[in-house]
């Protein structure tokens, strides 16, 4: 066994009950567990797009990607000017509106400032967007009618497939893969390991419906579980493609053994609003 491994393996006993204590909780710590990796995710962003820490683009990135979290917290639903200028499609015109601006006057080649302009803007709404769905889910309309599903299952749930349907995954492509899922993006991916990465999430969803979910419809549950892994494996994707655009393996050293926050919860990223809306439109409704 490799010394690598030996550290995922080590790592991963520490954090993960951690984490799922944190889910458990719901409201403050959640959301705080949410703000630091949404927060730690972008400065790796921003560090790896050539944005100093400290500098005046990295700090609008990070309180950008703040506010959009903070617009999504309960407790700030009555903080009107939080509402107004960072929730919702609001959000979305005041960061692209300030940046737009700001970079229209820098004094680099036009085609530079789009550039970066566009690269900024990318990140600030792939973190800040995405992450607050991973409060929701576990703290929002965790006890929806009858269903009586705290929400730390349903983060139980999407991790188990996350992480389970990652290991299956790497072991199907190793062990039977063949052909090439997204050679220009991910290079060692494949079908198989793609399809093996669903099995593992349904065997997950399985052992879930038995467990916590008997009060769904178990196609329901299955669903789920199969859409979160297509969800998490391709947002794999689009975060390799990211790394590869600016040719890095990992967005950071952070979490031994694993890379960064971004390496780690990349899949969480897509998972998490499916996860979401498929509970609020298909099940509740």
């Amino acid at each position: 066994m490799s010394k690598n491994l030996i550290t995922r393996i080590i790592v991963a006993a520490i954090t993960i009950p951690i984490i799922l204590w944190i889910c458990y909780q719901g409201g403050a710590w959640l959301f705080g567990m949410v703000m630091l990796f949404a927060l730690l995710a972008i400065s790796e962003f921003l560090i790896n797009e050539g944005h100093r820490p400290g500098s005046f683009y990295f700090w609008f990135g990070l309180l950008a990607v703040a506010f959009l979290v903070l617009s999504r917290y309960e407790a700030a639903s009555t903080w009107f000017w939080v509402q107004f200028l960072f929730s919702g499609v609001s959000g979305i015109l005041v960061v692209f509106l300030i940046s737009g601006m700001i970079f229209a006057t820098g004094k680099e080649p036009p085609a530079e400032l789009f550039t970066r302009h566009s690269r900024l803007v990318w990140g600030v709404f792939y973190i800040g967007l995405l992450y607050p769905y991973v409060y929701l889910l576990g703290n929002q309309y965790s006890q929806l009618a009858d269903l009586q599903v705290a929400g730390g299952d349903w983060l139980l749930f999407l991790f188990g497939v996350l992480w389970v349907g990652d290991t299956a995954a790497m072991g199907f492509g190793k062990w039977i893969g063949k052909h090439k899922l997204a050679p220009g993006v991910s290079p060692n991916k494949t079908v198989e390991g793609f399809v093996g990465g669903i099995v593992g999430a349904l065997l997950i969803g399985v052992i879930m419906y038995f467990w916590k979910f008997n009060r769904l419809e178990w196609y329901h549950v299955l669903v789920l579980a199969g859409g979160c892994s297509v969800f998490g494996q391709v947002g794999d994707l689009v975060e390799s493609m990211w790394k590869r655009s600016i040719g890095i393996k990992d967005s950071s050293p952070l979490i031994p053994g694993h890379g960064g926050v971004l390496d780690r919860f990349d899949s969480l990223l897509f998972a998490a609003p499916f996860m979401f809306f498929y509970r609020l439109l298909i099940i509740v409704s």
